[in-house]
């Protein structure tokens, strides 16, 4: 007998499409229903163990000795880890960049979405190295990224076994369980994993193994010995709702919607930088800043609160600090993530985000105190988590889940009305560069291909001081062309067309040129148009054909209404290969 592949041996032989519910069928590819969801459940187990171990080490080997050295210590920690990230990500990862959780939103978008090994042990060490020494990043950037890789390993393993459709639901499902695991937050994890590869969007197919995968890495982590359980920001309030809450909950939207929308914004700049200036330089550079802004909360604050993710904040704030206290180290804080992302260290956003919220919540709950509300207070950091948050990643209903999971369930109808606002007022900002705005169908997909996909260069032109005569006869007749584009050496005219060689006299063929019956004003196309922008120029004037030229009016090229037709027919045909 022959040896059994690892599905057989492990699932079984794979069994006829089963039977299921109506309502599952709605959720789940048919046919994939129990073999997926195990599958869920294997990928949940190990990222939940995996992230408990990644958790361990940076928190409690790694950063934990590095706070309680000397304060110089901690002020040059993150210069040597920045430039050890950049190393790290340079020889062992083959020049990668230090995007994680921006990874996993790639390659949701991705056709047939895969994570190299290379650079997956370059980043996880990267993440380390940055966050370890005190990095103003999160450690959920690593776990998501982990959990993305850990979920395609498993389907590439038990490909067989699973189909070749369920790539994409196991990356979803190793986000969320990479979030459930390390906030101990499962249905944050699941939402948050759904929501953050569009800004205005959510993934339906891939929410039943998400939640199951969510859940199993919840359990699993819960279950480690060696790990703090809890969730990682514990809010104690006692809900009591009134209107000085509600209109608090509006006035925290707005402000974390400006502040989200400027702090994406910032977030974005940084993360171009590498574009144009040195990753040694940059890391230097964010390495000193970083060096800087630890030595100038350690002479504010008493403590250097720009260092780490910066979870400590809420027992700073526990200590009831003076209001321009809280302010400026809302600053210090987004200057610390600011300069950490452009030098190129690993690690995510999510927590940095929260913490802003935290900290402008608290300064609008001062201000409302002043009003004379009388709001219970310590909901104010709670809405203002959900509000930037929600702002900053465009994800408003993870946010409120992380709020309402993190506060026993409290707070959260202002906890919507305060993510609501913020989105409103923060308009399409986001911290992500990969995110898309909606998910598009096969069709409004096609039509967002680049122009070049059905561009021809290769077509027949005429030049404009040909006879009609030689149009007509040499190329409407002999080429069975109704019209050609016009061009003198390389630049386009305009368009010819039979229709107006037949207006004119048979016996003013042979002495009037193409250039007397050329039309210029029809549109042209340019190299970077969609095949949207084509289709609809050529709907406004009742074209088959549309010229493409550069912005000096060099013609390129054609785009003909039937090569669009035989590129949808082809992509038919290929869907899914």
């Amino acid at each position: 007998m022959g040896r059994r592949s690892f599905a057989t041996r492990y699932f079984g032989p794979a069994p006829s499409r089963p039977e299921l519910p109506r309502w599952l069928r709605g959720i789940l590819p048919e046919g994939f229903s129990s073999r997926l969801l195990a599958a869920a459940i294997v990928v949940g187990i190990m990222v939940g163990l995996l992230v408990a171990i990644l958790d361990f080490i940076v928190l409690e080997l790694v950063l934990e000795p590095v706070l309680h050295m000397p304060l110089w210590i901690q002020i040059l920690a993150p210069l040597f880890g920045l430039l050890l990230t950049r190393l790290i990500l340079l020889r062992l990862g083959g020049g990668c960049s230090p995007s994680t959780s921006e990874e996993y939103i790639s390659e949701f978008h991705n056709r047939h979405p895969a994570m190299e090994l290379k650079p997956l042990r370059a980043r996880l060490l990267g993440g380390i190295a940055t966050i370890g020494t005190g990095g103003s990043v999160g450690l959920e950037g690593p776990s998501i990224y982990l959990g993305s890789a850990v979920g395609l390993r498993v389907q590439r393993v038990a490909e067989r076994y699973l189909g070749w459709g369920t790539a994409k639901l196991l990356l979803t499902a190793g986000a969320a369980a990479g979030v459930s695991a390390l906030f101990q937050a499962p249905a944050t994890g699941l939402i948050f994993a759904l929501e953050s590869p569009y800004r205005d969007d959510v993934v339906h197919r891939a929410l039943l193994p998400s939640l199951v995968a969510s859940a199993a890495s919840y359990l699993t982590f819960v279950s480690v010995p060696f790990i703090e359980h809890g969730p990682v920001l514990g809010f104690a309030y006692q809900q009591r709702l009134g209107a000085g809450e509600l209109a608090g909950a509006v006035a925290i939207g707005v402000g974390a919607g400006i502040g989200g929308r400027a702090f994406a914004r910032a977030i974005r700049f940084a993360k171009q930088l590498k574009v144009s200036h040195s990753p040694w330089r940059l890391a230097i550079g964010g390495g000193v800043a970083l060096a800087a802004l630890a030595g100038a909360s350690q002479a504010l604050f008493g403590e250097p609160l720009t260092l780490g993710p910066g979870v400590s904040i809420l027992d700073w704030l526990g200590e009831a600090p003076a209001l321009r206290l809280v302010v400026m180290l809302f600053f210090f804080r987004a200057a610390a993530t600011i300069a950490t992302v452009a030098a190129g260290g690993v690690g995510g956003l999510f927590i940095p985000l929260a913490m802003q919220g935290v900290l402008m919540g608290t300064v609008v709950g001062h201000a409302l105190g002043w009003l004379g509300w009388g709001a219970e207070g310590a909901i104010w950091p709670m809405l203002g988590l959900a509000a930037f948050l929600a702002a900053g990643y465009r994800t408003p209903i993870a946010a409120v889940m992380f709020v309402a999971e993190s506060s026993g369930g409290a707070a959260v109808v202002p906890a919507l009305i305060a993510a609501a606002v913020s989105q409103l007022v923060a308009g399409s900002a986001s911290v992500s560069l990969a995110q898309k705005v909606e998910r598009l169908g096969h069709l409004e997909t096609r039509f967002a291909l680049p122009l070049a996909s059905a561009l021809a260069t290769d077509v027949m032109t005429v030049p404009p001081d040909a006879t009609v005569a030689e149009f007509v006869w040499n190329h409407a007749i002999g080429r069975r062309k109704r019209s050609l584009p016009v061009v003198d050496g390389a630049k386009y005219l305009g368009t010819c067309t039979i229709d107006a060689a037949a207006a004119l006299n048979r016996d003013e063929w042979e002495h009037r040129t193409v250039a007397s019956i050329t039309v210029d004003d029809m549109p042209t196309a340019r190299p970077s148009w969609s095949l949207r922008d084509a289709v609809a120029a050529m709907r406004s004037v009742n074209a088959d054909q549309l010229a493409v030229t550069d912005d000096s009016g060099t013609f390129i090229g054609v785009v003909y209404e039937s090569e669009i037709v035989k590129l949808g027919e082809i992509l038919d045909q290929t869907e899914g290969v």
